[in-house]
């Protein structure tokens, strides 16, 4: 994501998107119309938000599939307020970036809740106590810890995975994956990889979106058997995580899952092997205008 003023005597606008790269901006899926895109109703929020009236252009390059699951619209939300803030010299607080972020996320999934934003603007684990305003609470990261990410070739839209979800949950099942929730974040505290591994259990989001990912179990066991913590959908899916000990066992668990991806999906699956990232959207470049 690339961030510039409108240049004298262009027509002005407040948020103007001039390119799109990569996944569903090469095939025209994705807006270049700035006020039905997610990073350019971020970008206005923002600049709305500090009273700026100078126009910036936005160059967008996508890195990330669409309908993978792996917060493609949060990460372009988060990249353009970090990208604008940055090129105005605003300095804006995080909550305000949070605040923008999640207005750009909201035209794509129609909610607004920052369970991707913040990770994408912090970085690292975090908790969202609750999402209007936002409390953000950040844990730490165990040293070794390591994230395994396959994709499949396929896609699956977020409004019909959250459709199956629906609106009731058995208090059984909650009661657990509270039980879970407490115990993740006391590993993730303690660094004990074994409650962290016990702890990767979801009662309530996975088992009822399963049938969309044929093989799931045979993939979580492939994972597990090669030494993952635990192994489960990344956010809607069809993507599929999991959490490692050490980058000789990630290699290990990202192979044994590429390989069970094949088998029971089919197609050619992007792999990714990375440690957790201790910090979200930044400026990895800039110039001078």
């Amino acid at each position: 994501m690339t961030a510039r003023f409108v240049p004298p005597g262009a027509t002005p606008s407040a948020v103007s998107i001039d390119a799109i790269t990569g996944p569903g901006g090469d095939d025209g899926r994705l807006p270049r119309d700035a006020a039905r895109n997610t990073a350019g109703v971020a970008a206005h929020a923002l600049l709305t938000a500090l009273g700026e009236r100078r126009s910036v252009v936005l160059s967008i390059a996508k890195g990330l599939p669409l309908a993978s699951g792996l917060g493609g619209s949060a990460a372009s939300a988060a990249a353009a307020v970090v990208a604008v803030d940055a090129l105005l010299d605003a300095h804006a607080p995080l909550d305000m970036l949070i605040a923008c972020a999640l207005e750009g996320e909201g035209l794509g999934v129609r909610s607004a809740h920052p369970d991707n934003i913040a990770p994408a603007l912090c970085g690292g684990f975090v908790l969202v106590r609750h999402p209007d305003p936002p409390d953000i609470i950040r844990l730490p990261v165990p040293a070794e810890l390591m994230a395994v990410v396959v994709h499949p070739e396929t896609e699956i839209e977020t409004a019909k995975t959250r459709a199956l979800l629906g609106t009731t949950v058995p208090l059984a099942d909650a009661i657990r994956q509270w039980a879970n929730l407490g115990a993740l974040v006391d590993g993730l505290h303690r660094g004990d990889f074994a409650l962290i591994a016990r702890a990767l259990e979801d009662t309530i989001a996975e088992p009822r979106r399963a049938p969309l990912v044929p093989g799931l179990p045979q993939i979580k066991r492939a994972a597990v058997d090669a030494g993952a913590l635990g192994c489960s959908f990344s956010g809607s899916g069809p993507s599929i995580f999991a959490l490692c000990r050490g980058t000789d066992s990630a290699r290990r668990v990202a192979d044994a899952m590429t390989r069970a991806v094949k088998a029971h999906i089919g197609g050619e699956p992007q792999t990714y092997v990375s440690a957790i990232a201790l910090q979200g959207a930044r400026v990895v470049s800039s110039c001078a205008l």
